[in-house]
């Protein structure tokens, strides 16, 4: 790692995104969730989602998101059940369990906890602003 310093930006975005994101899914392996599940979870925080529209938010491919909502499904934190308006669409509700859970995590800190720099607020401004640029719409 000695020329870590002649790494382009990209690199070290990428690295570093890596190493957090292997952090972080052991942190959610030990509360029984992976990734994906846990922005299942965040966004289903405001209500029920339809799954195309969920999958849509998450930022996963809707082929993905079926096998993450069945995890959740099991483990009791996410329902799926069919629209009776349009039967075509799922629609997919945060559970009891699916919100505590989730709350376990976020009031404890375990993200940040991974997270080492100076300024943590700076920082993520600046995540913030390199996903609005760059995201698709």
């Amino acid at each position: 790692m000695d020329d870590l310093p002649a790494w382009p930006t990209g690199r070290l975005l990428l690295v570093a995104a890596r190493l957090v994101e292997r952090e972080w899914n052991h942190v959610l392996a030990g509360h029984g969730l992976t990734h994906a599940g846990f922005l299942v979870l965040h966004t289903l925080a405001d209500g029920p989602l339809a799954q195309r529209e969920l999958a849509a938010r998450t930022y996963v491919e809707e082929q993905t998101i079926g096998p993450v909502l069945e995890r959740l499904e099991r483990a009791g934190h996410v329902t799926r059940e069919r629209d009776p308006a349009d039967r075509r669409r799922v629609v997919v509700t945060r559970t009891a369990s699916g919100s505590e859970v989730y709350e376990n995590l976020t009031a404890s800190g375990a993200a940040e906890s991974i997270i080492t720099v100076r300024d943590l607020g700076a920082f993520r401004e600046d995540l913030m602003k390199i996903i609005t640029e760059i995201r698709p719409m």
